[in-house]
């Protein structure tokens, strides 16, 4: 993973209502970087203020005080530059089927591109490959994106973003309210698109088993305030503190440490099914059956 940063905040503040009796502040002195080329997990309670910092980072809120800098630069030193922030920082907000309203799912995906002033021809490229990405079909580019299923419409709606080829993706938990296979599958859709565009990709998310299986790196908020911005491992190391919060390391996490307290040697760090089945095998082969 790249460690240059590309995104960062300094002593970011916002307070909605300011100066009135409905005074709350969201976001309390948040300083961190977000580096290049990351798949990152953004968790944290209902109200913790996770979604409020997402959307400062391409200019849809303004701080308080405090700044949102992209490659060092303050987002809100020109106005003017806001909208090409926008374009190179994409944010999904949760269920963003609900937005999807031309008449077609091609026409659909081509209007961030066409506002962006691409031209027709490259327009058609980048709709292509971004289909090819997110699973959509060309029979499906041609139908009515609100006859399409709800999975479909999901992964187009997403699609009219990454169309865009942000540097910065922010997916507000992109896989609610989807079935156990849909939600893996477009999960896996948006990790092969960070890898294939070298994007940045932050997830929002409340499931710790899908942050555990397809992030790197975790940002933590709680009551507002940057809790911890670490490794995925490391921050799941913290399970006390996490409890603490309203929140929990992954299921799996718990199946594991019960099998080592009945003295089965097993390693400390498995937060996935899949690392789990790995080390259950690998013990196995040991001659350390597992009941």
């Amino acid at each position: 993973m790249n460690s240059l940063s590309i995104l960062e905040t300094e002593e970011l503040t916002y307070t909605y209502s300011a100066g009135t009796p409905f005074e709350k502040t969201a976001v309390d002195h948040v300083s961190l970087k977000i580096e290049k080329n990351a798949m990152i997990g953004v968790i944290g309670h209902t109200g913790s203020g996770k979604s409020t910092l997402m959307q400062h980072f391409n200019g849809l809120l303004r701080p308080t005080s405090g700044k949102v800098m992209l490659d060092g630069q303050d987002i809100w030193a020109d106005k003017k530059k806001l909208r090409d922030v926008r374009f190179r920082v994409g944010l999904v907000f949760q269920y963003p089927e609900y937005q999807l309203f031309e008449e077609t799912v091609y026409r659909d995906i081509a209007f961030g591109p066409k506002n962006m002033g691409l031209s027709d021809a490259e327009i058609k490229v980048r709709i292509a490959e971004t289909a090819e990405m997110i699973g959509l079909s060309e029979e499906l580019l041609g139908r009515s994106p609100f006859a399409l299923s709800g999975g479909q419409k999901r992964r187009a709606a997403i699609a009219g973003v990454m169309a865009m080829r942000p540097e910065i993706l922010i997916l507000d938990e992109p896989s609610a309210g989807l079935d156990p296979k849909g939600r893996e599958k477009l999960l896996r859709q948006i990790c092969d698109y960070q890898k294939k565009t070298q994007s940045t990709v932050l997830l929002v998310s409340h499931s710790m088993e899908d942050v555990a299986e397809y992030t790197q790196k975790l940002l933590v908020m709680n009551k507002g305030k940057l809790f911890c911005y670490d490794d995925t491992p490391a921050v799941f190391r913290r399970t006390e503190e996490l409890c603490g919060m309203g929140l929990r390391i992954p299921q799996i996490a718990d199946v594991m440490h019960v099998l080592r307290k009945k003295g089965y040697d097993l390693p400390q760090d498995i937060y996935t099914v899949e690392q789990a089945k790995d080390a259950v095998l690998a013990l196995m082969r040991k001659g350390g059956a597992v009941c």
